[in-house]
């Protein structure tokens, strides 16, 4: 890098993110917080929304989730477009209007079918304020330290809204009601809605076209489809019609998709950003980071609820480590990425989130709270890490036209990779999990511990594709610009 654009890297940190861009990322980080808090304190409630609306089973209970999943993930994409098109700001705020009148709806519902289709509007409101959250961020502050520390923020929050919402439904399921899990996003919508309609920039650039409705139109019903058959796999089995069926048609229609994109004059995903090195390869370090922290995740929570006993409540304590790490994991991401680049944090955040999940081998049955705090808090250190340089290097270099669409893929890559993360794990327990009612924990210990395995060496496997593909920057040119922020300075400066 040149003297010049050193100086100008030295001047955008010390400036800060500047009032505007407070004023933007207070608003898009409350909810994303929102978001995450939305679906995590779903989670423990669960039990307490089957008692109290007699779902009949598990099997009808997990549409609870599902029916927020589905159109999270598969949305996502198509709005993270729309919102190049006509505005990221407009559908940012719909979105929480969305999500805050369905809340309602939620925590109103007299019935199983009313819940279930209240989730599926909250689902489709995410995924307009995930789309256009990220885009919001990615165009307010351009590449360099100012978004790297908008990152950082953004995704610490993400990861203690996990945590929160854990903790606050327990607290809230064991002190109130299970009702108030949904109504206390209500409140927290109002606030938000009214913060975006003050706050956020009312003259941001826009750039109309006419949408791809075809190409629309088989990315969402295929990437419904993938969501759907992941989420089916842990009932019914991999091998079942019902998640075949839907995996299939998957991958017919994103490929279909994909030959529609490479035809048509104003494609939604434009295959010149689609073949992108940061995007490909970043996305997949996504997926992966996503998917195994997810999963993780959930075999954590089972671990000591089924075998240490724990209680949803003490459940939620357990995560606090993983959450704070989170936090000051976010506060230096930026910092880190000053010091040694992108490609280099995005290496050093699966490496500990991998080898943090691989400690965990050596929880024992009977607990240890200091290698569950160590090991936890890495997981949680490691994954932020990896969120905001995989983000950095996704939408690296995307002309401001498409940063809409970056943003949606990046989302998208985290929605169906913490899809895919816990149904491969729970399938691989499932299997590895040999029952027996003499010792019953440490018949579940041992199958938890067969997928934090598969989950360390999939974690790990990522710092591989990161070191081959992303470690050295693009060249400028031919839609194919620098994988690493500070590189793209480089070549301006120069």
């Amino acid at each position: 890098m040149t003297g010049s654009g050193a100086a100008s890297t030295e001047s955008e940190t010390t400036a800060g993110l500047g009032l505007r861009g407070w004023l933007t990322l207070i608003t898009v980080c409350a909810a994303q917080f929102m978001i995450s808090l939305d679906f995590s304190i779903v989670t423990v409630a669960l039990p307490a929304i089957d008692r109290g609306l007699d779902f009949g089973g598990a099997s009808q209970l997990q549409w609870v989730m599902t029916a927020f999943i589905l159109p999270t993930a598969g949305f996502l994409l198509l709005f993270g477009r729309v919102s190049d098109l006509v505005g990221r700001r407009p559908l940012f705020i719909l979105g929480l209007v969305i999500v805050t009148a369905f809340s309602l709806v939620a925590g109103l519902a007299t019935a199983p079918w009313m819940l279930i289709a209240a989730r599926a509007g909250q689902g489709v409101g995410s995924a307009m304020v995930g789309a256009t959250a990220l885009a919001l961020l990615t165009a307010s502050f351009p590449e360099g330290p100012r978004r790297d520390k908008a990152l950082g923020v953004s995704g610490a929050l993400l990861s203690l809204g996990f945590v929160v919402g854990t903790i606050a439904g327990g607290v809230i399921t064991s002190g109130l009601n299970w009702r108030w899990t949904m109504l206390i996003l209500v409140i927290m919508g109002a606030v938000v809605l009214v913060g975006a309609v003050m706050l956020l920039d009312k003259h941001e650039e826009r750039h109309p076209a006419r949408l791809d409705v075809p190409g629309a139109l088989l990315a969402t019903v295929g990437l419904l489809a993938l969501v759907y058959g992941i989420s089916t796999v842990g009932d019914v089995g991999w091998g079942s019609p019902a998640a075949l069926v839907p995996l299939i048609a998957a991958v017919v229609l994103l490929g279909a998709f994909l030959a529609v994109e490479g035809k048509v004059k104003a494609p939604l995903a434009p295959l010149s950003i689609l073949r992108r090195r940061t995007v490909k390869w970043g996305g997949l370090t996504g997926l992966i980071t996503f998917g195994m922290c997810g999963g993780t995740t959930v075999l954590l929570s089972l671990y000591m609820q089924d075998v240490l006993h724990w209680s949803p409540l003490v459940t939620g304590v357990g995560f606090l480590a993983e959450g704070i790490a989170a936090m000051v994991a976010g506060s230096l991401a930026a910092k880190f990425i000053g010091r040694v680049g992108t490609p280099a944090i995005l290496v050093i955040g699966l490496l500990v989130q991998g080898l943090g999940t691989a400690a965990m081998l050596l929880l024992p049955q009977n607990g240890d709270v200091v290698l569950l705090t160590v090991t936890t808090a890495a997981l949680g250190f490691g994954h932020v890490l990896s969120v905001v340089s995989f983000i950095g290097t996704m939408t690296s270099g995307v002309p401001g036209e498409h940063t809409g669409l970056a943003s949606g893929l990046a989302q998208t890559a985290q929605q169906v990779g913490s899809a895919v993360g816990v149904a491969v794990l729970a399938a691989v327990v499932a299997a590895a999990t040999v029952p027996d009612p003499a010792a019953p924990e440490a018949a579940a210990l041992d199958g938890l511990r067969s997928g934090l395995l598969v989950s360390a060496i999939v974690t790990l496997g990522g710092v591989v594709v990161a070191l081959l593909f992303l470690r050295k920057p693009q060249q400028a040119g031919g839609g194919d610009r620098a994988a690493d922020p500070a590189s793209s300075q480089a070549v301006t400066a120069s």
